[in-house]
């Protein structure tokens, strides 16, 4: 939500761009930057879009009682991975370049095919939600009796016998909130549609006012959506007996409500083709804005002008997201989409941070005194981009008299000086918090043991977090009023900036090999380009 907030903010900041992220990044904090960014992105949803035509995929061959993955098997046995049974998908291959297709054809074509697939999947979500509470058993909750569970001890002390008793409760909470936070690495991929409503600022009739309202509909609906899923999903069947493959369907198939089955199976067809559409759509644009200024090979920013969409972008992206899907495991690539997606996050909030203390007059100069690249010629759509930064909104508002800080207390106008001070307390902060989360996860034994330079060190960190953040509280904020602006700066941009580094290192070890191995690629890549 922090994030969301932030994006929010970008988004009226710097309404008319594509590339969300890699353009925040750009304006603020230069090329260099943003291409990695922009970079990161790409892989993100391209994994999105292979692992949704995979999904697809095994949905369909599961609806059909896995009659196509043995037809498949059979004609096409290629060992694709050692000990284990496997094919190419060509199914998945299909379903990525009907998707290409209809994200080609426009946004209108294929906004008005996601809203259909919505509204079907909110019904079946408003099925899921009544039938399921017919089945539902809170002893599943419950779970004193196995796994690993949280225990939670205290002490009870009697006024007039001064007995103690000793008492144990069990929390939902099977393995660790440790546990729990890294699945959230994992899986939190779910919420970012805000991301990409983010990218379509130069489709958007109204972005200004738009993009803000609709990141925090969908934010507000997916966590809706989410939980009360999770809920009635884990109250019907113990967690240790979900169906790894289909648990939605198959948690009414444990109760003998076969027909549940085959309406849960259209509302989750129409999910995936929903998250597949939401996962192809931003790629292509990310793409034609890098490729619009001179990161990318030209030809990729080429739009048509009967679709009036990035169609070659949406071509090479469509392609190499089946090849993907053909080729690779699922289960290979999901971690690999987080990683990408929080340094995008954690780079927005850290770019609303510094922004919002910046003179009006100075913000330019504010990217010249960041970006060593700020000496090349800006062309295309991040040109115009640069300027819109330095006049952000016709709607907003210019105040005379001493700007306000959105948490309260009066404030003298931005200088260049104190500009400088943000900037150096924000990239302090942000080496102080990777280190802080690092020890954190990875010196976690020695915190809990309680060992006396653990915990000094824990605390001492956390000293210099928070006096980090009072500078930047001291500091006068730009009195330019934006018709939306995130609350409660700099404590919203800094916590987003602690959580997603967090679920960052939370994420596996190859995880990061893979993400430094795809850098390395982007870094030569740019170079030699």
């Amino acid at each position: 939500v922090p994030t969301g907030v932030c994006y929010a903010e970008f988004g009226v900041r710097v309404p008319k761009t594509t590339g969300s992220a890699y353009t925040y990044s750009y304006v603020t904090v230069g090329e260099f930057v943003a291409f990695f960014i922009g970079w990161n992105l790409i892989l993100e949803y391209l994994i999105g879009t292979a692992a949704g035509a995979s999904a697809l995929s095994s949905m369909f061959d599961s609806l059909a009682n896995h009659t196509i993955s043995h037809w498949m098997q059979k004609n096409t046995p290629v060992q694709m991975r050692k000990g284990e049974e496997s094919y190419p998908d060509l199914l998945a291959l299909v379903i990525a370049v009907i998707v290409t297709i209809i994200v080609a054809l426009g946004v209108k074509n294929s906004v008005g095919f996601n809203n259909v697939l919505n509204v079907l999947n909110l019904a079946v979500w408003v099925f899921i939600m009544i039938a399921g509470l017919f089945f539902i058993n809170g002893k599943y909750w419950d779970l004193g009796h196995d796994s690993y569970p949280l225990k939670i001890y205290f002490k009870i002390k009697r006024k007039r016998s001064n007995k103690v008793i000793n008492m144990t409760c069990y929390v939902f909470i099977s393995f660790k909130l440790s546990a729990v936070l890294q699945g959230a690495a994992t899986c939190f991929y779910a919420f970012i549609g805000f991301d990409i409503i983010a990218t379509t600022g130069e489709e958007a009739k109204n972005p200004n006012t738009s993009i803000p309202y609709a990141i925090t509909a969908s934010l507000v609906i997916c966590l809706t959506a989410y939980v009360s899923v999770s809920v009635i999903l884990t109250l019907m069947v113990p967690y240790y007996a979900i169906d790894t493959e289909s648990p939605l369907m198959e948690m009414f198939v444990a109760h003998g409500f076969y027909a549940a089955k085959f309406i849960v199976a259209i509302g989750s067809v129409a999910g995936l083709i929903v998250s597949l559409l939401g996962s192809l759509f931003p790629m292509p644009r990310v793409i034609y804005a890098m490729a619009g200024d001179g990161l990318l090979f030209r030809f990729l920013a080429h739009v048509s002008s009967y679709t009036e969409t990035p169609v070659v972008a949406c071509i090479v992206s469509g392609f190499l997201a089946a090849l993907l899907s053909l080729l690779v495991s699922l289960r290979d690539l999901i971690e690999m989409m987080s990683i990408g997606t929080l340094l995008a996050y954690t780079l927005v909030s850290v770019c609303v941070l510094l922004l919002r203390y910046q003179p009006e007059s100075n913000i330019d100069g504010f990217v010249k005194f960041l970006s060593e690249e700020h000496t090349k010629k800006k062309e295309g759509i991040l040109a115009d981009c640069e300027k819109e930064v330095c006049s952000p909104v016709s709607e907003g508002e210019e105040f005379s008299g001493p700007a306000t800080n959105t948490c309260g207390g009066k404030m003298d106008r931005p200088t260049v000086a104190t500009g400088h001070t943000v900037t150096i307390c924000v990239l302090l902060l942000f080496i102080l918090m990777f280190i802080f989360c690092s020890f954190i996860i990875f010196g976690s034994d020695y915190i809990s043991e309680q060992s006396w330079w653990a915990i000094l060190l824990v605390v001492l960190m956390v000293l210099l977090i928070s006096a980090l953040v009072f500078v930047i509280l001291q500091q006068p904020e730009n009195p330019k009023k934006l018709p939306y602006m995130a609350p409660c700066l700099p404590f919203v941009p800094a916590f987003a900036m602690l959580v997603n580094i967090y679920l960052m290192l939370k994420l596996s070890t190859i995880t990061w090999i893979r993400f430094a191995v795809w850098c390395f690629v982007g870094k030569q890549l740019l170079l030699e380009y």
